[in-house]
């Protein structure tokens, strides 16, 4: 049986206490307790992750880094691995802040332009009663559903003090232009109901495509997160093709954060299937808040090391 020490006590109580931890903030706490930098002892470091995962698994919860999407940055978090009705009943969120994350969720992922993020009006405006099953089939071709009273009577400034505390839990986020994104917590929690929901991977990483490029042929899929293209865009010297359908890729991306190849402590043991040639509208999974509010992936991920990041500037062309 794997025995953990104080320091191992000291990451794992880091991230209980603070949440989600953007990657040189827990490299920096592993530093203190250990006195070692994790990029020049990559192998101690994910010694400790892998022994901090086998002894969180008996208990359904791991250690995960996933990208955010949002800025290309890596972070870590603690996630429940199993998404039960058991798990369900941890979240301090009510039935209508629930339905009202879930709605969100739902606009952001459909929007086949992967911007990523909704204006504050559209998520104030979402509609919580088609996220909340209130009848039976038959029971709905008899006549109209009724909307829970809960659901009802939750005001535009529950809404809106709702959407606050989400973003204080890192499940959203206040983007620069102003728009309502996804959090870290998010990314690290909904890694595996992304995959099942539909979103077109990228084509580089093979991660879901929350916000990033899209292919300008009307008929392709294919989308590329803006660091991604990034790399892409060093490694080819000039202009690019989409690698889905050939043509000329136009592209125009922001400062962000180059990727380079290594082992994930995240990485699935098989990659996932592209997604089709045509466009869909993606269905979002009705049973999402068993995955999001401490009901984390239902996929158990193999721990390695972490990415290696180099950071450089592009600007748009």
């Amino acid at each position: 049986m794997t025995v953990l020490n104080w320091k191992h006590h000291t990451l794992i109580q880091a991230l209980m206490s603070r949440g989600p931890l953007k990657e040189e903030e827990l490299f920096k706490i592993f530093a203190d307790v250990t006195g070692k930098y994790p990029q020049g002892n990559k192998r101690e470091f994910n010694d400790y992750l892998l022994k901090i995962n086998k002894e969180l698994s008996y208990v359904q919860m791991e250690m995960r880094c996933c990208r955010n999407q949002n800025d290309g940055g890596v972070c870590y978090g603690l996630v429940n691995t199993v998404p039960d009705d058991q798990s369900k009943l941890g979240t301090k969120y009510s039935v209508p802040q629930i339905a009202l994350f879930k709605g969100v969720i739902e606009a952001i992922v459909q929007d086949v332009t992967a911007q990523g993020s909704i204006s504050n009006i559209d998520a104030l405006n979402i509609r919580l009663e088609n996220q909340v099953q209130t009848v039976t089939e038959s029971e709905s071709q008899e006549g109209p559903s009724q909307m829970p009273p809960a659901l009802r009577n939750f005001s535009m400034s529950q809404k809106e003090k709702t959407l606050d505390e989400l973003v204080r839990d890192n499940w959203l986020c206040h983007t620069p232009e102003g728009t309502i994104g996804l959090g870290a917590r998010s990314y690290l929690d909904l890694r595996s109901w992304f995959h099942s929901s539909g979103i077109p991977s990228c084509e580089v990483c093979n991660e879901a495509g929350v916000k990033g490029k899209v292919c300008q042929n009307e008929g392709c899929t294919a989308r590329i997160h803006h660091y991604c293209l990034e790399k892409k865009i060093s490694q080819s010297r000039g202009e690019i093709v989409c690698p889905s359908c050939g043509i000329q890729w136009h592209h125009g991306v922001a400062k962000t954060e180059v990727i380079e190849e290594g082992e994930d402590l995240n990485e699935p043991s098989q990659s996932r299937p592209r997604t089709g040639s045509k466009r869909k509208k993606m269905k979002a999974n009705k049973n999402m808040a068993a995955e999001t509010f401490g009901c984390g992936s239902s996929q158990n991920s193999q721990s390695g090391s972490g990415r290696r990041i180099t950071r450089a500037s592009a600007r748009s062309s």
